[in-house]
């Protein structure tokens, strides 16, 4: 009787920002990075189909720099998303991008999950771990463990070499608690500190991140060598489809 009567509480939206304002100068190409052509599609474009067919997704901003937000319109404008995509102003750093899409997030977002654009190749079932991690946690991330032994140096030096087993190489997407992202910004923009990714400032605030196994395949497309090995993942998933 009591469960017959139980009030559905409705789920608090989860909001996905995909930071696409870089500049891609390790590409060598005049067109940065997120822009360049898979199959006759913006990389950033494959990215967003992605999470607009994440069912754990509710809406998506995409932070671009603001001389690109027209090209980013016309790309979009052939593309039936399901989810909205809302295209916001970035900053000259993908910290301050994805800051300001922050900035411009509803106060009731329950989860933000942050995607690097040139990442195409995440699973959905991905997308769907880390934010059920994050809701349950607080905040988690995706990452691999390390096959190579790495070594700490200096000025050429080596200085040490970093047990291997200790050591994951992060990826994308990030996903935490609306309230916990908002404070390590917040606390981040107060000391002046810009992290290399976000989990980077929620550690700041001694807040625990987990870690879920990721992909080799879940790769980001940042040199010449990433697009060879990015079509033929493509042609893969098209034969799989």
């Amino acid at each position: 009787m009591a469960a017959r009567n139980r009030i559905e509480i409705p789920r608090m939206s989860v909001l996905a920002i995909i930071p696409a304002a870089g500049m891609g100068l390790r590409m060598g190409s005049g067109t940065p990075k997120q822009f360049l052509s898979l199959d006759g599609v913006p990389i950033f474009v494959h990215t967003l189909r992605k999470f607009s067919s994440s069912s754990a997704v509710d809406v998506i901003y995409l932070g671009v720099r603001p001389e690109e937000m027209d090209r980013v319109a016309e790309a979009l404008g052939s593309e039936r998303l399901a989810k909205r995509v809302r295209v916001v102003a970035g900053g000259v750093t993908r910290h301050e991008t994805v800051d300001k899409a922050l900035d411009a997030a509803p106060p009731d977002t329950e989860l933000v999950l942050v995607h690097d654009a040139v990442r195409p190749f995440v699973e959905l079932e991905m997308i769907s771990r880390v934010v059920e991690a994050a809701r349950r946690g607080g905040a988690a991330i995706l990452g691999i463990p390390s096959v190579d032994t790495v070594k700490q140096v200096e000025r050429q030096i080596i200085l040490g070499t970093l047990p291997r087993e200790r050591i994951v190489l992060a990826q994308t997407p990030q996903a935490f608690r609306y309230a916990i992202l908002r404070d390590a910004f917040s606390r981040a923009r107060t000391e002046g500190y810009v992290g290399t990714d976000e989990s980077s400032l929620v550690e700041r605030l001694g807040t625990n991140v987990t870690v879920l196994m990721g992909s080799d395949r879940n790769i980001k497309i940042t040199k010449p060598s990433d697009l060879a090995l990015a079509r033929l993942y493509l042609a893969q998933e098209a034969e799989m489809a």
